[in-house]
């Protein structure tokens, strides 16, 4: 198994938190679709013909594209050798972009899973963002998106936003989610990335973040509200009700192969990490060149080491210190619980019939636990 992930770095406007490359211009859109399905066919044996069974449209807005783009990104997918036998082809969108006309218009596309960036569920908080939409769009959205037939629908949240009674607005974000009966919910912490607008207003003390226990008490609601309601946990950030795992975000914490195709998309092919140039002129005149415009890291024993540390903790599946033996080496394995025993012993991480975990007090330095148990 193997999957395709394509960059669509088109925005109307920049959230405040978001450091995903992106770009408010679309003015060299077309060019960027022709860039697209030449880079598809300079990549065509990168995955080694292997079967390419998820791909997934992420940016930036992929639903700022319109019909006839989709039209002929999926034609070029199709002709460019690729094994493709897909199960799972995914679609992200912003609520304000749905609507039964553009619905219909992408039908003949292959997409199965639409995923909405809703964020909240209140109005206050998305003007604070600087999101689209306001919270009756994003209900209309789901319901369209199911009138439409989509089975398969995820939405995005983040809690931890610095609002009055921050905590109860996370409570109604959650029922309004459950209420609308969707099969899939990924959730995350609001951070502060250096270079956003939000880092900017932190660092000029206009607000301040959401403290570690209240953030902790948020999670945890997060978490025992979806598992009541029928979700499983499979990530730190990702809940699915069964049969609904996002198959492609899977397949970053699985080590299964992908092709990442569109400025500054990553791929990795066992062998190596490679990630395009974040520019949209710099990725446009190499990909007309013949060029792919990648940087790349070969990975090494140990680089595997840390990805395994890395993504295991991130899973439900945890880390099972037999099979980092097997992989690594003894040595491997009784570092890695030397390591994380004094984490057991606070809390942070927890041992159980032989699976390492993060628990939910080390959700909040879940980055920091990682990094100690790196080479």
């Amino acid at each position: 198994m193997a999957g395709i992930y394509i960059h669509i770095p088109f925005c109307k406007r920049r959230c405040i938190y978001c450091d995903f490359f992106s770009s408010v211009s679309m003015e060299i859109k077309s060019q960027y679709i022709d860039a697209l399905c030449k880079e598809m066919a300079l990549r065509k044996d990168y995955l080694n013909s292997e079967t390419v069974e998820t791909v997934y449209f992420g940016g930036g807005t992929p639903s700022q594209l319109d019909a006839s783009d989709f039209e002929k990104l999926f034609s070029s997918l199709h002709q460019s050798g690729f094994n493709l036998k897909t199960t799972e082809v995914t679609l992200e969108a912003n609520p304000d972009d749905i609507s039964k006309t553009y619905l219909e218009s992408i039908r003949k596309a292959p997409f199965n899973r639409i995923s909405l960036g809703v964020q909240s569920f209140d109005d206050s908080e998305l003007r604070f963002l600087n999101r689209r939409h306001d919270a009756q769009t994003a209900i209309n959205a789901v319901k369209l998106c199911q009138e439409a037939g989509f089975d398969n629908i995820s939405i995005d949240l983040i809690y931890g936003i610095r609002y009055p009674s921050v905590r109860d607005v996370w409570q109604d974000s959650l029922k309004q989610a459950l209420d609308l009966n969707v099969q899939h919910i990924s959730a995350y912490s609001l951070t502060y990335e250096e270079g956003t607008e939000l880092f900017r207003m932190v660092e000029d003390g206009k607000i301040s973040p959401v403290d570690d226990d209240l953030s902790i008490s948020m999670y945890e609601l997060l978490v025992d509200r979806l598992v009541q309601n029928g979700f499983e946990q499979y990530e730190i950030s990702n809940f699915a009700k069964p049969g609904c795992r996002s198959r492609h975000n899977s397949s970053y914490w699985n080590g299964t192969h992908y092709l990442g195709l569109g400025a500054s998309a990553h791929s990795y092919n066992g062998q190596s990490r490679q990630w395009n140039v974040s520019s949209l002129k710099g990725y446009i005149d190499s990909i007309q060149g013949g060029e792919i415009p990648a940087e790349m890291e070969v990975i090494t024993p140990p680089i595997a080491h840390n990805d395994y540390i890395i993504t295991r903790l991130r899973t439900k599946e945890g880390i099972n210190p037999d099979e980092l033996a097997k992989l690594f080496g003894e040595k491997a394995k009784e570092r890695c619980l030397k390591l994380g025993d004094s984490y057991i012993k606070e809390g942070m991480l927890v041992l159980e019939d032989n699976i390492l975990k993060i628990t939910y007090k080390g959700i909040s330095i879940s980055d920091s636990i990682m990094r100690d148990l790196l080479l």
